[in-house]
Parts: structure tokens; C-alpha cells; sequence
């Protein structure tokens, strides 16, 4: 049986508030055989000193944010840190959330006692509690979409990825979307276990809160969901089917393109 080697990749950009808690709790893991690789986004605040007191972790500095794009920025980050990582099981993780003690080794054991290339765990909240649906079998709209920190993959799915993620399009959409899209229309996967693996925050000051619901970058967020989702049909030669919900967003981006909300 494999051993695998997993490699957390962490983006940060001004989550003091959140870091040291973050940090302690990777470098407490029961599982031992990983690293820790923190893109910091030209942070600020103390995050920085906070990060220089782990020496367990792999710093990448930017110098430069490269965009406007809350979402393009993090998937900048996730790329250049799984460009330095060596692992064949990649972790991915935000700086405000946590894991559980016993995670990676929890990830470890169904890597190997199965073979899949991806794995969505459930998070555990504090204010909102994480909804799960099971989705019909369908090509119209994505699965649920679990938060970036609740996602693993194999290094080679992801690096197969990496040449579908589109990384300088979609202003609004994030890297978990794509991920969940990608692997449920592309690879055929949607892996959950409902161990409640992560501890997910939800900062006032992140991507996913500054979005609120039905407000126009929650529409434009939704509209570039289903253009990503047309895109990996395509590259499949499945026909997407145009669904009540997709109809509902498109006649409410028009009104914002006609109006210039």
C-alpha cells in the first residue's frame, strides 16, 4: 500500500485574526507525513510575523496582488503554491478556517483503501449550518459546493485540472466551484464523506461573505457558473441543458447589462 505524501496549500491575505489558530492546527495533526505551503497575498497586518514563527512552513511572498479579482487572486495563489508542493495528495485550505485533529489521516485512509481522485469532507460551522442536498444525476447545474478547505485531490487530477481551470476568466467565480464542476462533469467524481473534518469560519472580510445573496455580483457569480459549467461539457461533448434556473439567471443579467448595475 502507498504512502502518500500530502502537501496543504493555504492562501492568506490579512487573516491575522484567524492565522496562528489555522496554522496550530495543521502542524498538530495526528498524520505527520505532510507540508504546509502559505501563499501570503501582500498582506498587511501581522499576518507575516505570525507565519514566520512556524517553521514547518514552506513561505511564498507576493509581491505583487495580480488583479482585482478576489477569486483570480486565490486561484493565483493556490497555482504558484502547487508549483513548489511534492506531494501526490493535495489539501487545499483557506487562513481563516481549521482542521480537525485527525483529518489528514482520516484523507490518507480513504486515498488508499480507495481509488478516487477527489474527496469533499463536511465542514462544521459555528453561525450557519452547512445545507447538503443531493442533487439529481444531471447536466443543467453543479453539484453542492463545498468550501474550499473541504476539498482534496490526487496531484495528478489537479494538475489535469490546472489546464481546464480557465484561471484569468470569471471575475466572480471561485476555485471550489470549478473544482466541484470540474471534477463531478470532467472526471466523473463527487466523492463526499460526511465527516465534519474542517472548521469553517465565515470572515466578514472573505470572498464568499462579501457576496450576498441576489445581489448583482451574486447574479454575475451564477451566470459565470453556468458559462464554466458549459465549457467542461464541451470539452466532454455533452449537451448542456438549459434548466428553469439557468433561464432565471440569464434574464437577471440582462437587466443588469441593460441597465448597468
Amino acid at each position: 500500500m502507498k504512502n502518500n505524501f500530502i502537501s496543504i496549500l493555504i492562501t492568506n491575505y490579512n487573516k491575522q485574526k484567524f492565522l496562528k489558530k489555522c496554522l496550530d492546527s495543521v502542524c498538530n495533526q495526528s498524520f505527520n507525513n505532510y507540508e504546509i505551503i502559505l501563499f501570503d497575498d501582500c498582506s498587511i497586518d501581522n499576518s507575516l510575523n505570525i507565519i514566520k514563527k512556524y517553521k514547518r512552513v514552506k513561505l511564498i511572498k507576493n509581491k505583487k496582488r495580480s488583479n482585482k479579482s478576489a477569486p483570480l487572486n486565490q486561484i493565483n495563489g493556490i497555482l504558484r503554491a502547487f508549483k513548489k508542493s511534492k506531494g501526490n495528495i493535495i489539501c487545499l485550505m483557506d487562513a481563516d478556517d481549521y482542521f480537525v485533529e485527525n483529518k489528514l489521516k482520516i484523507i490518507d485512509k480513504k486515498f488508499k483503501t480507495k481509488d478516487i481522485d477527489c474527496i469533499y469532507n463536511f465542514p462544521r460551522t459555528s453561525k450557519k449550518q452547512f445545507i447538503y442536498r443531493t442533487k439529481k444525476n444531471t447536466n443543467d447545474v453543479w453539484p453542492i459546493i463545498f468550501p474550499t478547505s473541504c476539498i482534496t485531490t490526487t496531484r495528478s487530477s489537479f494538475k489535469v485540472f490546472t489546464k481546464y481551470l480557465q484561471k484569468n476568466k470569471y471575475l466572480n467565480l471561485e476555485i471550489d466551484a470549478r473544482l466541484v464542476i470540474f471534477f463531478r462533469f470532467f472526471l466523473k467524481e463527487y466523492n463526499v464523506i460526511k465527516n465534519k473534518l474542517t472548521i469553517y469560519n465565515y470572515d466578514n472580510n472573505s470572498i464568499t461573505s462579501k457576496v450576498k445573496k441576489y445581489s448583482i455580483n451574486w447574479w454575475l457569480r451564477r451566470f459565470e457558473a453556468f458559462k464554466y459549467l458549459k465549457y467542461i461539457l464541451s470539452k466532454k461533448n455533452i449537451k448542456f441543458k438549459a434548466s428553469i434556473d439557468y433561464f432565471v439567471t440569464i434574464f437577471f443579467i440582462t437587466i443588469i447589462k441593460t441597465f448597468k448595475l
